[in-house]
């Protein structure tokens, strides 16, 4: 049987998602947006390519939430992107009104799909889905540690001028400046990145990382990226239905595992036909063990903010 996945939000990063999807061929894909005519003339555009890229399914654009019954993964990316000066955590009311509504109709239409989060400030609101849901927690996660740990990778591989499908990286920690890339779990073609690359030229790749995402939006000026983390949610997407058991850094709801509970932190997991099929507690220096429960405590001030929210809506 053909899998259904539902995209929710057409913009640029819902489009590339579900461009990405179909260029997988993973399944039929389904893009909601409450704009009349965009999801519908993104999923024609991206169906209308289907003979070329060779592909199976075809892409339905819809502005009815009734369209993903039956799903079995649904991504959200629908949200405000960041402007120029603004943090993850500027949009945090504004994004959570928007994944309140969403949630609604995912939690009526398909309440059993799996679920990943693309909406900054992304661990808080992978939170506000789970807390909205009602799902346990394989089966909800948010899409940052492999797209911080492709940018890792990327930086790595510019600065040696080797090809990027040779670097493996490691990024843990919430999806901001905060993250913890952790260089012991970087290497390329097996060898160790600091064996390659001098402690200076490291220390900037690492903060180049932790900026990735705002250094995109100061070249855009009216928007942020959406190529990689398409592709990142694409994959994560198809680990899940293809049951290929990868292991992807993502944010899930820790219960104890590397001394944190109750938080949503990128950690690396092994993903496939059940979700989050287990948290790969990796051994860690005291300073990352440090760094990475600083960003559980950050993200758990987030989780106030957002339970405040929800008792507000009488959601609580």
């Amino acid at each position: 049987m053909a899998h259904k996945i539902a995209v929710i939000g057409a913009g640029h990063v819902g489009g590339e998602t579900a461009r990405e999807l179909l260029a997988r061929n993973v399944g039929e894909v389904v893009i909601v947006d409450i704009v009349e005519g965009l999801p519908q003339g993104k999923a024609l555009d991206m169906s209308q390519a289907r003979p070329i890229l060779g592909n199976s399914f075809f892409a339905v654009g819809t502005n009815d939430y009734r369209d993903i019954e039956g799903s079995d993964v649904v991504i959200i990316t629908a949200g405000s992107p960041r402007k120029p000066g603004m943090s993850r955590e500027d949009l945090l009311n504004i994004n959570l009104k928007i994944m309140t509504s969403v949630m609604k109709e995912v939690r009526q239409y398909a309440p059993d799909a799996f679920i990943i989060v693309v909406t900054n400030p992304l661990d808080a609101m992978v939170y506000a889905a789970y807390r909205l849901s009602g799902l346990p927690r394989n089966k909800v996660m948010g899409m940052a540690g492999m797209l911080d740990s492709t940018r890792f990778a990327t930086f790595i591989a510019m600065e040696l001028g080797v090809s990027p499908s040779d670097v493996h990286a490691m990024v843990l920690g919430s999806h901001g400046d905060m993250m913890v890339p952790v260089l012991r779990y970087a290497s390329v073609a097996g060898i160790p990145v600091t064996e390659l690359i001098p402690k200076e030229r490291l220390d900037a790749i690492v903060e180049r990382t932790r900026k990735g995402g705002g250094e995109i939006v100061k070249l855009l000026k009216t928007g942020s990226a959406y190529y990689a983390p398409g592709s990142a949610a694409a994959l994560m997407a198809e680990a899940i239905l293809q049951d290929m058991k990868k292991v992807i850094p993502s944010s899930v709801y820790l219960q104890g595992e590397y001394g944190l509970s109750d938080v949503f932190v990128g950690v690396p997991v092994i993903l496939g036909k059940n979700g989050v099929e287990k948290v790969l507690e990796l051994p860690l220096t005291d300073e990352e063990l440090a760094a990475l429960r600083k960003n559980g405590e950050h993200v758990k001030e987030l989780q106030k903010a957002v339970d405040a929210f929800l008792a507000e809506q009488g959601l609580a």
